[in-house]
């Protein structure tokens, strides 16, 4: 088995890490947080302290961090310190430009490098059921792919260097356009006196079936296992749904690619984000059309 490091060890990183170790992987962790690291020690994780310490004698570095600006000053510690040849992945949400610099950076070490955004939630990371997002040269990702099995249910590889990204970003789009689009049916569908489990029994079985409704449906009762059933807790922050969304319209402004419910629905996070709810799951947002919708 590898060795392999494992920088950002937060609330998606640390589950990932620990099931690379269930597969039987020597992990060697870093996080700037001490309890991330004491965390991971309990689960098995050799915790470090420091990227070069981590990364010594690994044959594979991952990192799971929150921004572009995050990844890029790790991996050019990365490259400064990994022999050529290590593969480094990044699974990290990101913008597509820093996920190119992060690429080229690896080129020009001579270490092989894939972008691998993960869907799943803290959820999939826990039961190992992620599905990852992977852009890069395609013998990389084969030679990699079984190491994201044991991490995540499905593994598509999506083209090259930021492929991955793109997809992500466009998947989110969708899920945050999907999960308003919902809502709104069913706070009108509250407003012309229709129970939310006839709505649900309806739909969920004809033209406006939808993962939001079905799997995630943000009222409580139809899915037992939703957020909404247990106070919208997140398995996915309304701050990490603004936060993807944001990265859809920084991609399709640089594509000039025309996206206006993305952009609406960005907006609408937003003011959900600036009223406090930022913790609370995405499909929280369900509350916010409620409160503002037309109580006469």
């Amino acid at each position: 088995m590898s060795t392999i490091a494992f920088i950002g060890l937060g609330h998606m990183g640390g589950p990932m890490a620990a099931n690379l170790v269930k597969a039987g992987h020597a992990v060697r962790g870093f996080d700037l947080a001490a309890a991330l690291l004491d965390h991971a020690a309990e689960q098995g994780i050799s915790a470090t302290a420091s990227v070069a310490e981590a990364v010594s004698g690994a044959g594979i570095v991952i990192t799971m961090l929150p921004a572009g600006a995050h990844v890029l000053s790790v991996w050019h510690e990365l490259v400064a310190v990994v022999p050529p040849g290590t593969l480094l992945i990044d699974c990290s949400t990101i913008d597509m430009a820093s996920a190119r610099k992060a690429h080229a950076l690896a080129v020009a070490h001579g270490c092989p490098a894939l972008d691998a955004p993960v869907s799943g939630g803290t959820g999939g990371a826990s039961a190992g059921t992620l599905t990852f997002m992977v852009g890069g040269d395609a013998a990389v990702f084969a030679g990699a792919k079984a190491l994201f099995e044991t991490m995540g249910r499905k593994v598509i590889h999506c083209g090259g260097a930021s492929a991955g990204q793109a997809a992500k970003v466009c998947n989110n789009m969708i899920l945050g356009i999907s999960m308003i689009a919902v809502s709104e049916a069913f706070v009108l569908g509250e407003r012309l006196g229709l129970s939310p489990q006839a709505l649900f029994d309806v739909a969920s079985v004809s033209s406006g079936q939808c993962w939001s409704l079905t799997t995630y449906c943000p009222v409580p009762g139809p899915v037992p296992a939703s957020p909404a059933n247990h106070g919208y807790e997140p398995g996915f922050a309304a701050a990490l749904m603004l936060k993807d969304l944001k990265l859809s319209q920084a991609a399709a402004q640089d594509a000039g690619a025309m996206t206006p419910l993305g952009a609406a629905a960005t907006a609408l996070y937003q003011q959900f984000a600036d009223e406090g709810f930022a913790g609370k799951d995405f499909s929280a947002i369900i509350t916010l059309l409620r409160d503002k919708t037309d109580t006469r």
